[in-house]
């Protein structure tokens, strides 16, 4: 006998004030699915996601919950008023005995347990939320865009733990690399309605466009169907009236079928224009420094960027990205060296906080009181690339409404304020873009377009991305900032940057392998290697982390000594049990890899 899914929905209908947002819906996820769930932005991806989550009541329809099971939901935006820290809410609903779960959660998701929620940014309030379901292991999760704000580490910890675990999930998420490593199933929500497929999204596009072929083939049909049945009217109806009136009501209702379809929303019309070309040098850093107090961001690094090359940053949070770009860009001044900008640059900067864009401002006073783009004050038009457009005209190439043209920022969702940016990026001549997480929130479709017009734009590309496929679409160029100050230069993208690391530590490998097998008779020649940056890292804090799996060990043990726990709390019991188990081979491992990291330290 099958076991029932885990979750069901059935014809749910939802209405916001004006056209459903679902109607007839229903869908089931079962044990063990693992689901993308895809579509525009503004198609109500995270709605469905709340309404399965029982955040938002449909007007219609039912939600059924397997009795005994558990949906988990990652808040967006946690209530943290009442949380000391950032632990004590990620700890909130678990016993004590679990609490470890948050750490080893926290140390992938490189959060600090400690923050208070004062002082804590919105992506460590988002990680606190991530760091909190995935410690509580609920049967089905719920995971809305969980990779925003994380480092590429942090992407790659996630991704490894989520293709570990027994549980079901929903992923919504931009990050195409993250979703075909993880996903075995899509849900497309597309006018009000969820189309399921049972691959996973590394099939999605193929599908979406066979699906949205097949529709205008039938939409033809339709069309033509109508226009005979149009003429047979005109031409016949009169000698025929009597007997055909069946014929003229068919006609009204093909014709009503074709008013009811609701038509797809296109691709956002963007465009850039590179204008008059910049020189052939665009910068050059020479022998650049930065320190704050007695943090190193970077030390003597240097670099030529020649017209038309697609530079890109990577490196985990925190270790100075965005600094290194403003630097580059002449935005930030470096302690020591020099940087030189090329002649007849056109800046256009897309930066990650969207500071640009005054969330009181309506969306019509955003682009016409930019007095960068030429105009001011309440005007009806905007210059895009010399040429005036109506403001209402520009939006609704970029997918806005008239109704949201008179609207404030502030109701935006991410994806909206990204596309609403772009529209006034894209409105002038540039020839350097320069792009600060530009991928965050944007829907699948738009990220495809964003990359077609990057591949034909002349000018030049510097960005900041831990988006890994689109770091390979766009980049040619990747500067790795790998903490202390360093930075290294390799060709190509995300993919290409990781082949030739591993290449390099192949080779040191070697190398120092037969440094170590000197001929019998002679004396062994001692290595000069020193331990990287992340290495002597590890050899710090390893102790520190020893003593930690030891201590949960101990009480972990001093809990399971009931003689009576098994039968009194055979759950408790078992997962316990099971942690313990898991706690051991990390100490295990942890001792390892302290004794193999000290014995090169002491040799280098």
């Amino acid at each position: 006998m099958a076991t029932p899914p885990i979750l069901t929905l059935s014809d749910i209908h939802l209405t916001f004030g004006g056209d459903p947002v679902f109607a007839g819906l229903s869908l089931s996820i079962h044990d063990g699915d693992r689901l993308c769930l895809v579509g525009r932005n503004g198609s109500g991806k995270s709605t469905l996601m709340k309404v399965m989550a029982k955040l938002i009541e449909p007007d219609n329809g039912e939600r059924f919950l397997r009795p005994g099971k558990a949906v988990g939901y990652m808040d967006q935006h946690p209530e943290l008023a009442d949380y000391a820290t950032l632990g004590d809410y990620a700890r909130s609903d678990l016993l004590e005995t679990d609490f470890y779960k948050v750490e080893i959660v926290a140390e992938g998701l490189k959060l600090d347990l400690d923050r208070t929620p004062a002082t804590a940014s919105g992506g460590e309030r988002r990680r606190a939320a991530l760091c909190k379901i995935v410690a509580e292991e609920p049967d089905l999760m719920l995971l809305d865009e969980p990779t925003n704000h994380l480092d590429i580490q942090a992407i790659e910890w996630l991704e490894d733990h989520l293709k570990q675990t027994n549980q079901a999930f929903v992923l919504i998420s931009h990050d195409r690399a993250f979703l075909r490593s993880l996903t075995r199933g899509t849900l497309w929500v597309d006018r009000g309605m969820v189309r399921n497929n049972p691959k996973g999204f590394e099939a999605f596009e193929d599908w979406r466009d066979t699906v949205l072929e097949e529709e205008d083939q039938q939409r033809h049909k339709l069309n033509r169907l109508i226009k005979s049945e149009a003429r047979w009217a005109v031409e016949g109806i009169s000698a025929r009236r009597k007997r055909n009136q069946g014929r003229v009501r068919r006609l009204a209702d093909l014709r009503e079928q074709r008013a009811g379809q609701i038509m797809r929303k296109g691709a956002a019309a963007m465009v850039l224009d590179s204008g008059q070309k910049s020189g052939k040098l665009v910068l050059e850093a020479l022998d650049i420094s930065k320190k704050f107090d007695d943090r190193t961001i970077i030390h003597d690094f240097s670099l030529k960027v020649t017209r038309g090359q697609r530079i890109a940053l990577v490196g985990p949070n925190g270790v100075g990205k965005t600094t290194v770009l403003n630097m580059l860009t002449g935005e930030l001044a470096p302690d020591t060296g020099s940087v030189r900008m090329g002649q007849k640059l056109l800046p256009a900067v897309f930066d990650q906080n969207r500071s640009a864009l005054r969330p009181e401002m309506s969306l019509w006073d955003s682009l016409t009181e930019d007095p960068e783009l030429g105009v001011s004050g309440k005007n009806d038009q905007i210059m895009v690339r010399g040429n005036p457009r109506h403001v209402v005209g520009y939006l609704k190439e970029y997918l806005f409404d008239e109704n949201q043209a008179r609207g404030p920022v502030s109701v935006l969702s991410g994806g909206e304020k990204a596309r609403l940016l772009l529209a006034r990026i894209m409105a002038k001549e540039s020839n350097l873009l320069i792009l600060d997480e530009p991928t965050n929130d944007l829907d699948v479709e738009t990220l495809d377009l964003m990359q077609e017009i990057l591949d034909g734009y002349d000018g030049t590309v510097l960005l900041v991305s831990h988006d890994r496929d689109f770091l390979d679409r766009v980049a040619t160029t990747t500067i790795a900032l790998e903490g202390d100050g360093n930075a290294t230069v390799y060709a190509g993208g995300w993919s290409d940057y990781q082949s030739q690391r591993r290449a390099v530590a192949k080779a040191e490998k070697t190398k120092k392998k037969s440094q170590k097998q000197a001929p019998v008779g002679e004396k062994p020649k001692q290595s000069d290697d020193k331990l990287s940056f992340t290495e002597a890292h590890r050899l710090k804090v390893l102790p520190a982390e020893i003593d930690r799996l030891q201590a949960e060990i101990a009480k972990l043990e001093t809990f399971l000594s009931d003689p009576e726990l098994f039968v009194k709390e055979p759950v408790k019991f078992q997962k316990a049990t099971d942690g313990l188990v898991e706690r051991n081979t990390a100490l295990q491992n942890a001792e390892d890899e302290w004794l193999e990291l000290s014995m090169r330290a002491e040799e280098a």
